[in-house]
C-alpha cells in the first residue's frame, strides 16, 4: 500500500535520484507532498499514548505504521464524501458527508457515534459563538448561572475530553494492558 501512494519505495527512488544528481527540485516537491499527505507523527504518537498505561512505550515503527494507516483512512473516507459532494455539485465537504461516507464504506458501527460527536460539536460551537457575541456586547458578566453563555466556557473546556469519548467503548472498557 505504501508503494501505491509514494511510501517507502518512492523514498528509495528519490534518494537514488538525488545520488545520481537527477531532478533535485522534483525530489524536494515529493518531500513536501509526503509531509502534506501524512499526519504529524508527534500527534499520532500522542493519541496512541493516551490509551496506553503511563509506563508503556511505542516504537518508531509502530508510530510510522499507524501514521500511514490513519492518514490513508482519512483520505479514503474523505474521498468518498468528496465524491458525494461532487455528484451533488457542492464544493464543501461537511460533517454530515463524512458520516454518510462512513456508512457507505461499511463502517456502520461508527455512523451513530460520529453523528453524536458531530451534534455535540455543533452544540458547543453554537455555545461558543453565543458566548463571544454576549461578551462583545458586555452582557456576559450579567448573565446568570442558568444562562447558556455562562456554561459555554465549561462546555468548551470539556470539548477536547469529549472528542476522545465520542466513540462508545462500553463493551470493552474493562480491558487491561
Amino acid at each position: 500500500m505504501a508503494d501505491h501512494h509514494g511510501g517507502h519505495h518512492a523514498d528509495g527512488h528519490r534518494r537514488q535520484q538525488q545520488l545520481q544528481g537527477e531532478a533535485p527540485d522534483q525530489a524536494a516537491a515529493e518531500i513536501i507532498k509526503e509531509q502534506d499527505r501524512l499526519l504529524p507523527i508527534a500527534n499520532v504518537g500522542r493519541i496512541m499514548k493516551q490509551i496506553l498505561p503511563p509506563n508503556a512505550k511505542i516504537s518508531k515503527e509502530a508510530k510510522e505504521t499507524m501514521q500511514e494507516c490513519v492518514s490513508e483512512f482519512i483520505s479514503f473516507v474523505t474521498g468518498e464524501a468528496s465524491d458525494k459532494c461532487h455528484k451533488e455539485k457542492r464544493k464543501t465537504v461537511n460533517g454530515d458527508d463524512v458520516c454518510w461516507a462512513f456508512g457507505a464504506l461499511g463502517f456502520d458501527d461508527y455512523v451513530d457515534p460520529m453523528r453524536r460527536y458531530l451534534n455535540k460539536y455543533r452544540e458547543l460551537e453554537g455555545d461558543r459563538a453565543a458566548a463571544a457575541a454576549t461578551s462583545r456586547s458586555g452582557a456576559g458578566a450579567a448573565a446568570g448561572p442558568d444562562h447558556p453563555s455562562s456554561s459555554s466556557s465549561a462546555a468548551a473546556a470539556t470539548a477536547g475530553h469529549f472528542m476522545f469519548n465520542a466513540m462508545d467503548r462500553s463493551t470493552d472498557s474493562s480491558r487491561q494492558f
